[in-house]
């Protein structure tokens, strides 16, 4: 550029210099105008090509070690192969770079159902413009692959398999229709395989491995929203209204009233010809114990099992709660979850209340 204004200015004769400035103000703008459209696709060009390294796809190995632990994590929790959970999400989020995972921290491919309340992400995939669950990280899609598995019937066969069989994990999946892919089965063998993934199933069942404690997290380039899953209970029907005006219903095949403002045990007990005793103990407290407005009072003895196969704990709720919800003693709950009594549960935690937890 600069070799050009010089060239410029030797051709001009003295005549020319004394000529008027607006000339050459003109020549020498558009010279530099040239030279700043120069400058200006040259640094897109770099931009670019910085923007790309930045983002560059993870290989295997550095997304095995992102996420091993929660793959582990999720194994003790859900009896699901780390090396199946692993071998999934490099082949569906193509190692964390695929538009699900960078821009919904989706790593398996799980679409929305009618269940999901969270964030969505449309996607063409099998059909145009598909709905996508939108996850906080990469965790939150980790451990709703576990509850995706666990909670839906049509996968339930996968738990009669072996932890460590993973051929038969990745054909039974593939026969349970997670893909539609008809070398699916094949293709998580072959990783598993490539990767040596069976080694953290061996770390999962060592019970001196420990996992780290972080989850590990996906960049969102969106604002995920996260979530507490929610079972879908069946509504309490209504059977009766007695003489004295109070409203019967049912919720697992069991009789209940909902307590009003100034009730009692003894007063519900009195109304239903049950002693007041008995009338707290189906409800697993004393009869001296308050009722709270819309509490549920069970009139009769509470089941071993639920009427669907698992409930999410929602923000809040105690063992108790759970077990009013569902009709079932807590009893029951703890020796269907292994847990005692005493144990916290934290929202989101998903219990068993048909079959032991495995």
């Amino acid at each position: 550029m600069e070799r050009e204004i010089c060239i410029f200015r030797e051709k001009s004769s003295s005549a020319q210099r004394h000529r008027e400035p607006q000339s050459f103000t003109e020549m020498e703008r558009t010279l530099l105008l040239r030279w700043y459209t120069r400058c200006f696709f040259l640094l897109c060009t770099f931009a670019l090509l910085f923007s790309a390294y930045g983002q560059r796809k993870m290989s295997r190995n550095e997304y095995i070690e992102l996420y091993k632990d929660i793959a582990i994590r999720e194994m003790r929790e859900y009896k699901i192969p780390a090396s199946i959970t692993l071998a999934q999400g490099i082949l569906e989020s193509g190692c964390g770079g695929s538009a699900l995972a960078t821009e919904a921290n989706n790593h398996f491919g799980i679409k929305c159902h009618k269940e999901w309340t969270g964030e969505r992400f449309y996607y063409d995939d099998d059909e145009k413009n598909e709905c996508f669950r939108v996850y906080a990280d990469a965790g939150g899609s980790y451990h709703d692959h576990s509850l995706f598995l666990t909670t839906r019937d049509r996968y339930s066969s996968l738990f009669t398999l072996k932890i460590t069989d993973y051929k038969a994990w990745a054909h039974g999946l593939k026969s349970a229709g997670y893909a539609t892919n008809p070398q699916y089965a094949q293709l998580l063998i072959k990783i598993i395989e490539e990767e040596n993934l069976t080694k953290y199933d061996k770390m999962g069942l060592d019970k001196t491995y420990t996992v780290e404690p972080q989850i590990a997290k996906a960049t969102p380039t969106s604002t995920p929203t996260s979530f507490t899953p929610k079972t879908a209970l069946p509504e309490p029907r209504k059977i009766m209204t007695t003489s004295s005006k109070r409203e019967v219903y049912e919720n697992n095949g069991l009789k209940f009233v909902y307590a009003s403002k100034n009730d009692t045990y003894r007063r519900i007990a009195r109304d239903f010809d049950i002693r007041p005793n008995q009338l707290a103990k189906y409800n697993e407290k004393t009869k001296k114990q308050s009722l709270k407005v819309g509490e549920m009072v069970y009139l009769e003895k509470k089941k071993k099992k639920g009427v669907v196969t698992h409930y999410f704990v929602q923000p809040g709720e105690s063992l108790l709660d759970v077990a009013q919800k569902t009709g079932m003693t807590t009893k029951a709950l703890c020796s269907k979850n292994r847990i005692t009594p005493a144990s916290r549960l934290q929202p989101g935690t998903m219990l068993w209340l048909v079959k032991k937890k495995p």
